[in-house]
């Protein structure tokens, strides 16, 4: 891209944008000399670094970037042989310190980022350098005590030795011999040596050596003769201390600049993550979208704001380019609203390249661009000279020199500042030429001449920016497929200008051109009814969206409502049948203490009479049950399969379906099958789908007397044992059996645990045992019965 583009659509402003959200002075340099590329792959992976880090900003508040330092003059210094200042050591430790802690925060990260996570990887920790600086500067930047043993010993002696300089200053201080001599009781320093303000006449009475005095030269600023040989050794050990400094920060600075490549690769690393999350920033702020790269090379700008101009003030226009034309001409008076479209696409065209995201709505496209040409001057300028057309016309010779297939070509008032014919008739030969080169342009003019000759060009399309002529003010809105009238009469008569002038000059307009803006005029008040229905369609799309999903809620609360009645009256039947055992229970204790003392034949009789009756009260509690879930729609042959639960309703039992013949079904009820006409069949809410058919289960006994002492329950589910296993226990109780033998078997264990809590909460059942191996180990249980 030519400088001169990037000036013009104020590509430099968006840099300074990016550069403010910068957090080091790398990342900003990065920021100044970011420029458009033109290949594809490079593009994407511009924006997909900004996706990533944008992805990351709105899951994570700060990303730590912070205490980065440009050290690279730091570096060079060092590898150079030359001593490093603490100040200096100091900004490399924050440099390594937030390398280190940018590649743990990514190393961390539970966000898919995988190209700057790559980048972070790379980064090399450089703790013991870190760690060495850390030893020996201090946050202030000043050399630790203990840096060294030496420079620690030092800075103590020189401790001692200043301790014992202002003992003896404070000696004579308070001497009364010398009192009168001070010009002031105080102690101060000259050249690193202690020294006594001395009146001048007691020059000669006060022993000492004489270091300054006064700008009078009243006062004499005098070491005492009793501190020099302690000022002398002070200064010795301050020059010790000054050597062990340089010692320290000559063997660190070493040590740096042996890591000094790797530490200039992090630094470069820092760098584009502080500029990669500087983009992200920036698109947050303005509210930007990742563009839709278009291989087809399709301009398709949904709601495109400007991101120069104020959010209060910037109306969005849609833009489309590329796909049924190549070539749009914006006309229509002059009221700025065409500039900013010309900007607009260019300035995204820039930003999409550079790899930024462009303040627009999802689903945006741009393509990928070889080179922009812009011509574009003071679009509000009243008076056009020959220099200026000449100054236009120079910009255009140089871009149809150039331009290309792949190229965008932005052109503002084409052919304005000269003779209107002759003027139209180069914008048209112009246009012409770069629509044979297939290069994608946009231009402006107030010529009526190109609004015909767009109407007539295949691939050359007309557009508009709407103008409100009640208000006298432009809405910004782009109108595709619209040429723009000038409205200069009506504008004029709004103004105040006499109806008189207003009719002779649309007396002495030609006639041609008279009925072409009544046409355009026509089509404008077109265009803004068909908006306006689009509008309402959409309205009413939204209104009937809402009311699906209102209708659709209701809907799943009906059903939500339905199965919570339907599971409380299947919680009430099962309470009605949990509370019919417990009557049973009571019956046959009562039983068994009645004819405790009759036959066992009477026995049987009087219990089976109870279990009849029983029977009959479970029947219509399940009858019941089954009918609050049975449909109430008859059912059709072909809607019934093997499997299947059913209720049949000539007997009020559920069953399940075995076979379909024609118009009769076969019903499995209990130990009974059933031919029954499918009329009389309802499907049962549980009833899905056909179940497997179920393996019909063999139950044996041994009977010893009228009741076996042993029965098999192997294969059964726990559910169906404990039914056979209630029944069992009842009989062997009446029977008299003091012990019966569960078979079980062993396989998983879970039929004998069942069993086995079954048994420990049954009332006639005194104790339980594992089986001797003789009558099955562990596969068999023995029941003590009560």
């Amino acid at each position: 891209m030519e400088a001169a583009v990037l000036s013009t659509l104020e590509y430099d402003k968006i840099r300074d944008m990016l550069a403010a959200r910068t957090g080091s002075v790398m990342g900003r340099e990065l920021a100044h000399e970011l420029v458009p590329v033109s290949e594809a792959q490079q593009v994407q992976k511009r924006l997909a670094e900004t996706a990533e880090a944008r992805g990351i900003l709105n899951h994570i508040a700060t990303v730590p970037l912070g205490g980065i330092r440009d050290v690279r003059s730091t570096l060079k210094k060092a590898e150079l042989g030359a001593i490093l200042e603490p100040h200096e050591l100091l900004a490399v430790a924050s440099t390594l310190y937030a390398a280190r802690r940018i590649k743990a925060f990514f190393a961390d990260l539970s966000i898919e980022a995988p190209l700057l996570a790559l980048r972070a990887s790379q980064i090399m920790v450089l703790r013991n350098i870190e760690t060495v600086i850390e030893a020996i500067v201090n946050e202030q930047g000043v050399i630790r005590d203990d840096a060294s043993s030496e420079l620690l010993k030092l800075r103590r002696e020189i401790k001692q030795a200043q301790s014992r300089v202002k003992e003896k200053l404070d000696n004579i201080l308070r001497s009364g011999e010398y009192q009168k001599y001070f010009q002031d009781a105080l102690v101060t320093m000259r050249g690193d040596r202690y020294v006594i303000p001395i009146k001048q006449e007691y020059r000669n009475n006060f022993p000492g050596i004489v270091h300054d005095q006064s700008a009078s030269g009243a006062t004499l600023f005098i070491e005492p003769m009793a501190i020099v040989n302690l000022n002398n050794d002070i200064k010795q050990l301050i020059t010790a201390e000054k050597h062990e400094i340089e010692r320290i920060l000559t063997v660190v600075t070493g040590q740096i600049a042996q890591v000094a490549e790797p530490l200039g690769e992090n630094l470069v690393i820092l760098a584009q993550l502080d500029f990669v999350f500087a983009k992200a920033k920036l698109s947050i702020d303005m509210r930007a979208t990742q563009p839709i790269i278009s291989q087809q090379g399709f301009v398709n700008l949904i709601q495109a704001r400007h991101p120069l101009i104020p959010a209060e003030h910037v109306v969005p226009i849609d833009v489309q380019l590329g796909r049924h034309f190549t070539t749009l001409l914006i006309t229509g008076p002059n009221t700025g609203g065409k500039t900013v479209t010309l900007k607009t696409v260019g300035l995204f065209a820039l930003m999409t390249q550079a790899g930024l995201f462009i303040p627009a709505a999802p689903d945006s496209e741009m393509p990928i661009i070889g080179n922009i040409f812009a011509d574009i001057g003071d679009e509000q300028s009243i008076e056009q000279s020959l220099s200026t057309f000449s100054g236009h016309m120079t910009n255009l010779v140089g871009i149809l020199k150039k331009i290309g297939a792949d190229d965008l070509v932005l052109i503002d008032e084409i052919g304005a500042g000269t003779d209107p014919s002759e003027g139209a008739a180069l914008a048209m030969s112009i246009l012409e030429h770069i629509h044979t080169v297939g290069a994608k342009t946009i231009a402006t003019t107030h010529y009526s001449e190109l609004k015909t000759f767009a109407y007539s060009r295949e691939g050359i399309e007309n557009a508009s920016v709407e103008f409100d002529i009640q208000t006298l003010r432009p809405t910004y809105r782009l109108l595709i497929g619209i040429p723009g009238s000038s409205n200069a009469f009506a504008i004029s008569q709004r103004l105040g200008l006499s109806a008189k002038i207003i009719e002779r000059a649309k007396a002495l307009i030609h006639k041609e051109h008279a009925d072409f803006e009544t046409v355009l005029r026509a089509l404008e008040d077109q265009k803004k009814a068909y908006s306006s229905r689009l509008d309402e369609l959409s309205r009413l799309e939204q209104e009937m969206g809402r009311v699906k999903e209102k209708v659709l809620a209701d809907e799943r609360a009906v059903a939500e409502k339905k199965n919570a009645v339907l599971i409380k009256a299947q919680e009430e039947a099962a309470a009605v049948i949990r509370q019919a055992r417990r009557n049973a229970e009571e019956i046959i204790s009562e039983l068994k203490e009645q004819f405790s003392e009759h036959n066992s034949r009477e026995r049987q009789q009087a219990i089976e009479h109870a279990r009849q009756k029983l029977r009959a009260s479970n029947t219509e509690i399940n009858g019941l049950a089954i009918t609050d879930q049975a449909a109430g729609a008859e059912l059709s042959a072909e809607a019934l399969k093997p499997g299947m639960t059913v209720y049949v309703t000539t007997v009020k039992q559920k069953g399940e379906v075995l076979a379909v013949n024609g118009t009769d079904v076969t019903v499995q009820l209990g130990v009974l099958k059933l031919t029954v006409a499918v009329s009389a069949c309802r499907l049962l809410a549980e009833s899905g789908k056909p179940k497997n058919q179920p393996v019909t289960k063999h139950v044996s006994m041994v009977r010893t007397d009228s009741v076996a002492r042993q029965i098999d329950i192997r294969g059964m589910t726990i559910e169906e044992a404990e039914v056979l296993l209630d029944k069992y226990i009842d009989d062997a109780v009446l029977s008299g059996l003091n012990e019966v033998l569960i078979i079980h078997g062993k396989g998983t264990g879970a039929l004998r645990k069942g069993v086995k809590s079954y048994l420990e909460n049954h009332s006639h059942i005194k104790g339980i045992r594992i089986a001797d191996l003789n009558e099955g180990g562990t596969g068999a249980t023995v029941a003590r019965l009560a």
